[in-house]
């Protein structure tokens, strides 16, 4: 295994000399098992030094589609026998074609470890008794963030989707102190306190530690601020990761809200122009499309594949917890990103305005009926419990829109608990087209 001991405050050029050394064998390992990539690169020899990556092509989701379309199930980048695979997961396929996964038994004990290193960086250790609220239903944020869950000395509880009655009692009655759920689930928890429980408030089941991934949103402020006060909890950004790459490579520690990237022993990243696919150094102050290449890897090994998120690195600098390496903000995805007469424009941008109303629930979608060009923002908001609707809320949101991000915008305001309830992922632009 080529796991680095003391990874996270270990030297830069401790690091780069682990890197070069895992991508000597793994480069070898690729060039000899991967025929997608040996497509792919047409005869050309991965470089020896991860500073000439760049010289190789980028691969992508779409690619991986057709590798595994026409070599099923696990595409031709599979780079290892078909008995090696130990695990197998299957993305949920709400974006395209559903995706299989396979992992080696080296695979997951590495994907473990660095999983761990963020939960643990969140703050999660021996004496919290976590509930793990995501799909265990073959998606990787299940059993697989489970263990990571697990290899921090915590004590777990396998819930997963649905059944959120059940589950309010079981934390009462087990005395769970932390929660595993996406950013977006507090908030169906609370509708489900409300109308079962009525004399029960968020802050009496005592969870005191909130990890939370999956999906964007703690980012804003305000919505952290939200559920300290709501729940009494410390909300944590836990667990950011790629399905295809790893499950969880990055987290926030207690004393910085921007994610860490805690995988760099096994993980190499690159930053890209997504329009251009040029170069961008990885220094503070820097955005574009985050790139990976696995380091290690049995089974679906990746070079630069482009992962789609956006991300904005803040800091290089040491950190206070002692952690090295860069510090980032995910702004959204390149997939995801809606173009307002020049204006690039990502759904987070508009939840942190959003966030700004106490007339409104948070929750909101942005509903595209056709295909771009678009001249403005079409967004449809929903109003809090108790609140009346009124034309003068979706103006005010639309100036707001206007000031804060220079595009102008269509709101539509709907009635409370209009939007959907869900235990997973919550879909924030919905393209009604064909």
């Amino acid at each position: 295994m080529t796991i680095l001991e003391n990874a996270l405050s270990v030297t830069a050029a401790k690091l780069l000399s682990h890197q070069q050394a895992a991508w000597a064998v793994q480069r070898n390992y690729v060039l000899q098992n991967s025929a997608f990539y040996k497509s792919l690169w047409n005869g050309k020899k991965p470089p020896n030094d991860l500073c000439d990556l760049p010289e190789l092509p980028l691969s992508d989701k779409s690619q991986l589609r057709v590798s595994q379309e026409r070599h099923p199930p696990f595409g031709n980048y599979l780079g290892a026998k078909r008995e090696v695979v130990n695990r197998l997961h299957r993305t949920s396929g709400t974006t395209g074609q559903a995706m299989n996964l396979g992992l080696s038994a080296r695979d997951c004990e590495i994907t473990e470890i660095i999983g761990a290193r963020c939960q643990s960086a969140a703050g999660l250790g021996p004496g919290h008794t976590v509930v793990h609220c995501l799909n265990y239903q073959m998606w990787m944020g299940g059993v697989t963030d489970h263990m990571t869950l697990e290899r921090t000395g915590a004590t777990v509880v396998p819930f997963g989707v649905g059944g959120t009655k059940r589950l309010i009692r079981t934390i009462r009655d087990i005395g769970i102190n932390a929660i595993s759920c996406t950013p977006s689930y507090p908030a169906v928890l609370e509708r489900v306190l409300q109308e079962h429980f009525p004399d029960l408030h968020p802050a009496d089941l005592g969870l005191k530690l909130g990890l939370f991934g999956g999906e964007p949103g703690l980012d804003d402020p305000t919505l952290r601020q939200r559920l300290q006060e709501t729940w009494g909890m410390e909300p944590r950004n836990a667990n950011y990761g790629v399905s295809d790459v790893f499950c969880n490579f990055a987290a926030q520690c207690e004393h910085d809200t921007r994610l860490h990237f805690l995988g760099a022993d096994v993980l190499y990243p690159e930053l890209i122009n997504p329009e251009t696919e040029a170069a961008i150094p990885i220094i503070a102050g820097q955005k574009g499309e985050l790139v990976l290449t696995h380091l290690t890897r049995d089974c679906q090994p990746l070079v630069r594949f482009r992962t789609g998120d956006i991300i904005a690195v803040d800091e290089k600098d040491p950190c206070k917890c002692g952690r090295n390496g860069m510090r980032f903000r995910v702004v959204g995805r390149s997939d995801d990103m809606v173009v307002i007469r020049g204006l690039n424009l990502f759904p987070t941008m508009v939840a942190a305005v959003i966030s700004q109303f106490k007339e409104l629930s948070g929750d909101y979608r942005i509903v595209l009926d056709h295909r771009p060009p678009y001249d403005f923002l079409p967004v449809h908001i929903e109003l809090a419990k108790g609140q009346v609707a009124g034309d003068e809320i979706g103006q005010a949101v639309e100036q707001a829109i206007k000031s804060r991000l220079g595009a102008t915008a269509q709101v539509t305001v709907l009635r409370q608990e209009s939007f959907p309830v869900t235990e997973g992922k919550t879909i924030r632009v919905v393209r009604t087209y064909k």
